[in-house]
């Protein structure tokens, strides 16, 4: 009994740090979206979308996923009496330099990745697909999805759950296993993804997580997801899972080999991304060295 005793609990006698991020985890698998998934799916049946990608279809479900996140981190947070922005995602910084440099290093990755598709012919522009009044308000919407996308997917897995595992694991151990944990929910329950999307996967998570080890805070990760989700879905208007984004900004063809257009897969499965990615890795080295917390700073989690 005393094994079992020092095996969950520690030196504080509260659940040590790897139990609380498998609890996370099982929450907000299967937990809260039990409760949420019947209303949500009803909204979704009325709404009547006909399985098209719009911005209103990602927002309701990014939402969820959005809610989801928040409650299994506000449950954790309770236990622990902390803020439930204290995880790296201090809403005070939301609109900081942090986020607004995210964001520009995102529109110039899918920039860049976009621009060399199309110097290599694998990408062509045949103009606008959305003009006029129209234009606004699909820009509008892309954006607040994009938003719900960056907000939700970073505070589901780099927030709480980093924090747990980092604490009782360490910094890269953890990080791994949420890269793993992030690739295999896009892998096994989107639409045509492939090994080349998922090595791309892995390789941002790694890096989103770098960048809260050397900045103490995801904001920088939020303002890149949702710039570079932008800039494929509305700017764009990249295919993804074998959808193309409906209220696009540009009418393009993606009539190049797989390896270059990123298939059905869009801009993230392209293998112009692996070279930008590297050299994002060398820019946050670089550009916070003089700003990296010690370890578990950003957390401020206990041991394990």
């Amino acid at each position: 009994m005393a094994f079992v005793s020092r095996l969950v609990l520690g030196p504080d006698r509260k659940l040590r740090m790897l139990w609380r991020a498998v609890i996370f985890l099982v929450l907000a698998n299967w937990g809260v979206p039990f409760l949420l998934d019947p209303a949500f799916s009803l909204a979704a049946s009325r709404l009547r979308w006909p399985g098209e990608l719009t911005a209103a279809a990602v927002a309701l479900n990014e939402l969820e996923n959005f809610i989801v996140a928040l409650v299994c981190t506000a449950i954790f947070a309770l236990y622990e009496h902390r803020r439930v922005d204290s995880y790296g995602l201090p809403v005070a910084q939301a609109l900081g330099a942090r986020t607004a440099e995210g964001a520009l290093a995102g529109v110039v990755m899918a920039g860049a990745v976009a621009a060399g598709m199309w110097l290599l012919g694998g990408m062509q522009i045949r103009g606008f697909a959305t003009t006029g009044s129209t234009l606004a308000l699909a820009a509008l919407a892309w954006l607040g999805a994009n938003v719900a996308v960056g907000v939700a997917e970073e505070l589901w897995f780099r927030s709480y759950l980093l924090q747990s595992l980092w604490g009782s694991i360490g910094f890269w151990p953890a990080s791994i296993v949420i890269a793993l944990l992030f690739a295999a929910d896009h892998y096994f329950f989107k639409t045509g993804e492939n090994v080349w999307d998922v090595i791309t996967l892995v390789s941002l998570s790694l890096l989103m997580c770098y960048s809260v080890l050397r900045t103490g805070t995801l904001w920088f990760a939020v303002g890149f997801h949702i710039s570079f989700d932008y800039m494929q879905l509305f700017v764009i208007g990249t295919p993804n899972g074998a959808r193309l984004p409906q209220g696009r900004l540009l009418e393009a063809t993606f009539n190049g080999p797989a390896w270059l257009t990123g298939g059905a897969l869009g801009t993230e499965a392209s293998f112009l991304m692996y070279p930008t990615i590297a050299l994002l890795w060398l820019y946050v080295a670089w550009r916070f060295r003089a700003d990296r917390p010690a370890a578990g700073a950003a957390s401020g989690t206990p041991g394990a």
